[in-house]
């Protein structure tokens, strides 16, 4: 009996061990004592209440990675023609977009530049009307009488008259002004008569041009000296306004047929531009002088 004794308390102490380290440990068995001697008995006593348990961790299954599955593409495979011509269909199109959108920046930019330039050559010639007109110079009476039949013309009157140039009718303005620029090494001021016409030049561009004389006045003549307002002139015309606001196209101060009188206001509308493409300018000078009609 004290063999089995001894037996069953190692197989506790085996027992806590293993559960410890997670490790099985062998069936307890007893030695029961026979007539031969100590042999093993057959029947399994449980430990005793109170001791460790054997306890294990549950195992995750196993698991691999699988790849999906591929097929090796056949070498003999390839685009038929119909795909071809369709993705070639496609890239046109794509290009067509392309350049039409180019095209169309690349016009923009260039229209915005013609603008620009047309807007600053515009500005800077109205500019330069507005400054003759404003200082305008016109006699009054009692210096300035009826002229007779064989007198001279006044040598201060405004005319405005067209003159054809290149078949295309363009207006000229005649007036005496004392914004008198000196284009040559004569610093001498004075009252100046002052002409608008219109120029074609060798290779047909049409340019706006201001002739500028002191007194005396020599005959109104073309010059090639003479200074550019504007190029790219496309129509120039006057309006002239008389004291009752009625409007002129032509005006001729030292005639019967407007009462000798000068206008009130002179409207100026230039255009300029290219084949493709013009603009509208367009401005009113109001006069500082006017003489009344005479009776």
């Amino acid at each position: 009996m004290n063999y089995q004794f001894k037996i069953a308390n190692i197989t506790n102490w085996c027992i806590s061990l293993s559960a410890m380290r997670y490790a099985p440990c062998p069936m307890p068995f007893y030695l029961a004592p026979n007539a031969d001697g100590l042999e093993p008995s057959a029947h399994y006593q449980p430990p005793a209440t109170g001791s460790p348990r054997l306890t294990t961790r549950n195992p995750q299954p196993a698991t691999r990675n699988r790849q999906p599955a591929t097929r090796n593409p056949d070498p003999a495979s390839g685009f038929t023609l119909m795909e071809i011509l369709l993705a070639f269909l496609i890239l046109a199109i794509v290009m067509t977009t392309i350049l039409g959108s180019f095209n169309a920046v690349f016009s923009t930019t260039d229209t915005l530049e013609n603008s620009g330039k047309y807007y600053d050559m515009a500005k800077n010639c109205l500019n330069r009307m507005s400054l003759d007109l404003g200082a305008l110079y016109v006699t009054q009476p009692p210096f300035y009488k009826k002229p007779e039949f064989d007198d001279p013309p006044d040598p201060y009157h405004i005319m405005g008259a067209t003159a054809d140039v290149g078949g295309t009718s363009f207006a000229t303005l005649r007036f005496t002004s004392s914004a008198h620029i000196p284009l040559d090494k004569n610093s001498r001021g004075g009252i100046a008569e002052i002409v608008y016409y219109v120029q074609a030049k060798t290779d047909g561009q049409l340019v706006l041009k201001r002739a500028d004389h002191l007194y005396p006045y020599p005959p109104f003549e073309e010059k090639g000296s003479d200074p550019v307002l504007s190029r790219h002139v496309k129509s120039l015309a006057f309006k002239y306004y008389d004291a009752e606001g009625e409007e002129s196209e032509t005006w001729n101060s030292d005639t019967d047929d407007y009462d000798h009188a000068t206008p009130t206001a002179i409207g100026i509308e230039l255009e300029i531009g290219n084949e493709s493409e013009s603009y509208t300018f367009e401005t009113t000078v109001r006069l500082a002088v006017h003489r009344k009609k005479l009776e």
